[in-house]
Order: structure tokens, then sequence, then C-alpha cells
């Protein structure tokens, strides 16, 4: 897909998100009795607009979101005013339109999970590498054995295994079956939590093949070693003979062949001349029985479940991330340009599907980032109106609300343009995100 049509339809998702905002906004206000004056689509100066009832429905000539005006936003004395109404009213008001942004990346987040994976399965897995004192390497596994069961459950893919291994009580056991040399065997373990991912690991890597042995007359002797594992060539995912042979017929004969290897738990990338062979001449390989691609498609009720999942920790998250937005702010922290760059890469990267992650992901961060108490975002008129309420209706100084706001508008501006400023330096450095 060209990158044209791409950001096309990130604007557009963008667009959608900021205007379902401040359609939750109008909503809100309109069953509270507010008095909308304008509800309008873009930033002044208006175009044309139609007024209906009492409230005017324009377009206007900057294309950059949307807006709702109220009545006496800031002057209680007007009649149906938002300032007139009292502090719970107003909060309800305010939270309206973020509530609406999370529940729409609620909706796509779940559409995502819904739609049907190509995934690979097979008979099992392959032991790669044996992490060293870990539970599976005191039970005995070895690199090159298969595990084909965990708790009797057959292991068609990763996320079987982990899945299980993440499902058993602290401290239980857990039975695997392996096949080694043909002979099948049951070993017991007890997985241990990692405290950096907080879940319970075993202490493998697992794949679909092993590196056998490796000719000392091939031109991948000095490169290939046995042990370990072909993940992909050229960034084509490689797990029985047929991926293999597609992923090198794609390249032309004496044109470089980029191979991504497992080697001691960490992926390498090497090097070769394609000769015009339809397998790594002079490496043999085992491999898993039975692998290949299949289509899997959550029920709607767990895509649903994941989806709510997903945004109830997003909190937690966001605290977990805050020494990577340390480390790297010109990558944690981004605006609309990108937020674009990022959805360009990832959907280029994983397939047009994701396209509607990124909507999800756009739609949240914009519901998140208008709930930060600062005015004059939403979140600095839900503090102030909390604050009231708390006061019993008693109402901040007029001084102090104009004060907040202009500290927060400049506080808002310049962080803007900061993030705009690494946007667009690291668009045009070619710098990515990595994907």
């Amino acid at each position: 897909m060209s990158v044209a049509i791409i950001i096309v339809i990130f604007i557009v998702a963008l667009f959608v998100a900021i205007y379902l905002h401040e359609l939750g906004h109008f909503i809100a206000a309109k069953r509270a009795g507010v008095k909308v004056e304008e509800f309008g689509i873009g930033l002044p100066p208006r175009l044309f607009g139609i007024k209906r009832g009492e409230t005017i429905y324009s377009v206007n000539a900057i294309p950059v979101g949307a807006f709702v005006k109220a009545a006496g936003e800031n002057d209680p004395t007007v009649p149906r005013s938002l300032a007139g109404k009292g502090p719970w009213t107003r909060l309800g008001i305010y939270v309206a339109g973020p509530l609406v942004n999370i529940f729409l990346a609620f909706v796509l987040l779940s559409a995502f999970l819904a739609l049907p994976v190509a995934t690979v399965a097979g008979n099992g897995l392959m032991v790669h590498s044996v992490v060293e004192n870990s539970p599976a390497h005191e039970a005995g596994i070895a690199a090159g054995d298969i595990v084909m069961e965990v708790d009797g459950q057959p292991i068609r893919s990763w996320g079987d295994v982990q899945s299980i291994v993440n499902s058993v009580e602290e401290g239980a056991q857990i039975t695997l079956l392996r096949l080694r040399n043909g002979q099948e065997k049951e070993v017991t373990l007890k997985p241990e939590l990692d405290p950096e991912s907080q879940q319970r690991k075993i202490g493998v890597w697992l794949w679909w093949n092993i590196v056998s042995n490796v000719g000392e007359s091939s031109p991948a002797y000095e490169i290939v070693r046995p042990g370990d594992t072909i993940l992909s060539i050229n960034e084509q995912g490689v797990y029985n003979d047929e991926s293999m042979s597609n992923a090198l017929r794609s390249v032309e004969e004496g044109e470089e062949i980029n191979v991504a290897l497992l080697r001691e738990g960490k992926e390498t990338l090497v090097s070769l001349t394609n000769v015009g062979y339809e397998t790594l001449p002079g490496v043999e390989l085992r491999w898993v029985d039975g692998t290949h691609i299949e289509q899997e498609r959550l029920p709607v009720w767990k895509a649903a479940y994941l989806g709510a999942r997903y945004i109830i920790y997003m909190p937690v998250l966001m605290i977990r991330a805050i020494p990577l937005i340390i480390e790297s702010p010109d990558l944690a922290l981004v605006g609309p340009i990108g937020a674009g760059q990022l959805t360009v890469e990832a959907v280029r990267s994983y397939g047009f599907s994701n396209i509607l992650f990124m909507a999800s992901i756009i739609s949240l961060g914009i519901g998140i980032f208008n709930l930060f108490p600062i005015p004059p975002l939403d979140g600095g008129g839900m503090l102030v109106a909390f604050i009231e309420g708390c006061r019993h209706g008693k109402r901040l100084s007029p001084r102090t609300v104009r004060l907040a706001h202009t500290v927060g508008t400049v506080f808002l501006i310049a962080l803007m343009v900061l993030v705009t400023f690494s946007d667009v330096f690291r668009l045009i450095s070619g710098e990515g995100f990595g994907l």
C-alpha cells in the first residue's frame, strides 16, 4: 500500500477521533441544558454555516479538528451558560469528550483483535536454547528438543505455551511432553515469575527450526553455525522448507541475502550472496513437523475482553513507560506528524489491518491527553469543577482561573512546538521508530 493512501487514512482517522470528541461535549452540553452557539468542523475563519434551532453548524477554513462553542463559557451571568451550571454538571460535560475517545478506542481495538490473523502453527515447538539455571535447564530440557504438550494440552504456537504457563497458580508445577531423538518423555518443572515483564517463564527460546550442520565447503560455513535458528530471509518469515524456498526465490541470483538468525538467545543479522539455490547450500536444518500458516480468529467476546483489558491497564503501561520517556522523549512523545509517521511504519510492516490498531491508539491518546489536569484541556476544566464541587459550589476567583489558563496555554504551546520540531527533525533526517 502506498504511503499517500496510508497518510490519507491516518488524517481521516485523526479527524474522526477529534470530531467525535467534540460531539461528546456537544451532546452532554445539550442534555445539561447549556446553550450551544456553534458546532464547527475545522477551525475559523468560517466558510459557511447552517443554523438549526439555536446552534450554528459550520464548516471552517482551517481543516484541523472541530470545536463546540457554548454560551458563557466563563461568564455565569449569561442565561443557560456553561459557567452558570453546577460544578458536577460542568465536570460531566468536560469529561464527555475524552470518554467518547476512550470508548471509540475500545470499539476499534476490539474490532482489530477480532480480525482473522495469519499465524504459524505446527506439531509442537523446537527449543532453540535454554537459559542457564532456569526451570527448563534444571528439568533437563536441551536445544533441539520439541515441546509437544504442556499439561496435556497440545502445543501448536508460542502463544499456547505462554498462555498455559501464565495460567498456572504461583508455585505450581507444569508437565512438558518433550520429543528428543524420536523418543517422547514427560518432565516437570516450576515456572518462575519474571519481575521485569511480570510474566511466568520457564527459560527457553522456541522456534520452528534449528541448524544441525553446516558443510565446510559451503559459502555459509563461516557465517551460519550449528545451533542457530533461522528466523527470516530478507524479512520473510521462515518456518518450513517451502517458506525458505519462497524467500530465496524472491532474490535474484548474485544479489545479497539478509538472514536473521537466533543465536544464543539474541537476534543476529548476517548476509550471503544468492547462488541460485532454493535452500541455503550446505546448511542442514531440523524442522518441526506439520508447520504451516493458518488463520485464527478470536471470539467477539474475547476480543472485547482483551480490548477493554488493554485500555484499563493503559495507566499502568504509561507509568512503566516513564523510564523510556525520560530516556528517549523524541520516540515516546509524538504529535500529529510523528503519529502519522508511526502509522505508516506500522501498516507497511504489519499489514493494512493495523490501521484499526493505530486508529484506536490515536483515539485513546487524544482521550488520555485531554484528561491531564492542565487548563485549557478538558482535564483542567474538570479540575476546576472538582475543586469547586468539593467547596460546595464556591467558585474559584476569576483571576485564579485566568492565571491557570494562561500558564497552561503557554506550557501546551511550548510542548507542541518542541514535539513538532522533534517530529519534523526525525522525518527529514530519515529516522523512524524501528518497526
